[in-house]
């Protein structure tokens, strides 16, 4: 895309609301980024019914054995890190299922390589090197929706018959051309001009953590709003382990601790042991036959 049609995306046009902001004090500065980002939440919601169109076909791909991939470059692809990133210790997903490529590799997740971006090719030859296939879902991070490496990433994507997502920040976008669901999450133009590490960041974690979210509670992963997959790999997880069984299953903290242990720190496993006095063996077998839905097994063990 020439200069003069970057110019023209809303992304990188100017913000009337924040032209004196350098001369604001420190507190006028605030107010003002404060202001915008409440607008990115507004936005969010008028492209909730993509999002949900999304995380439904998502959720059939993963019961299928297929993975999820956010592809971006620079803050677009750490933004689909990030969340990829806190998905096995969350849900206890196994690392291979929501994973992130980004252009330039593992080393642009801590120091930028912004020319990396530019080289679609790249885009397609770094999905192509995971062997992508029709259970797949691929999401293509740009807030400009122009940016070559997610959309090298789409078109092998596609090619693959995988399902493909385009998530951007400006309307008919290039990026959504090549996708079967886009998500042009409009936030307007940011208080510094083509910062789009601002709201259309934002923006888009926030639609991310919706997707993954969403897709772990449809797949199990949550019991009522307690995440009884978290995996209690420290004292931390441990502790908050322990105060989910504590909550669901009304048992002390002793208790509490000696189930958990018993239950190989498997909250799930450990409310079942607890709820029909069964074996770890026995709570597993229930587990698995309801596909690890804990109402699902619970309602079996009443029946």
């Amino acid at each position: 895309m020439g200069e003069d049609k970057l110019q023209s995306l809303v992304t990188e046009s100017r913000n009337p609301d924040s032209m004196s902001i350098d001369m604001e004090s420190t507190m006028g500065m605030l107010e003002i980024m404060n202001r915008e980002d409440a607008r990115v939440a507004e936005a969010v919601a008028r492209v909730l019914p993509e999002v949900a169109e999304v995380v439904e076909k998502t959720v059939e791909s993963l019961k299928k054995g297929g993975r999820l991939f956010y592809a971006g470059a620079g803050t677009s692809g750490r933004v689909g890190f990030m969340d990829a990133s806190e998905c096995p210790p969350t849900f206890m997903t196994p690392p291979e299922q929501i994973q992130a490529i980004m252009a330039g590799g593992g080393e642009a997740f801590e120091q930028a390589k912004e020319n990396a971006e530019d080289e679609e090719e790249a885009g397609y030859r770094d999905l192509d090197a995971a062997s992508p296939d029709d259970r797949d879902v691929v999401i293509g991070i740009t807030a400009s929706g122009r940016t070559p490496y997610p959309v090298g990433t789409l078109k092998r994507a596609g090619e693959a018959g995988a399902y493909t997502v385009a998530l951007s920040c400006n309307p008919e976008a290039l990026i959504s051309t090549y996708a079967d669901t886009a998500i042009e999450v409009i936030v307007g133009p940011e208080v510094l001009t083509g910062s789009t590490r601002l709201k259309a960041a934002t923006s888009h974690k926030m639609i991310l953590n919706m997707i993954s979210t969403s897709v772990m509670i449809q797949l199990g992963k949550v019991y009522e709003n307690l995440m009884v997959d978290v995996h209690a790999s420290n004292y931390k997880l441990r502790r908050r382990a322990e105060s989910i069984l504590k909550t669901v299953t009304d048992t002390g903290e002793e208790e509490a601790s000696l189930l958990l242990k018993n239950a190989n720190y498997e909250v799930k496993t450990a409310i079942m042991m607890k709820k029909a006095d069964i074996s770890y063996e026995k709570a597993k077998e229930i587990l698995d036959a309801c596909d690890g839905y804990l109402r699902k097994a619970e309602s079996s063990i009443s029946h």
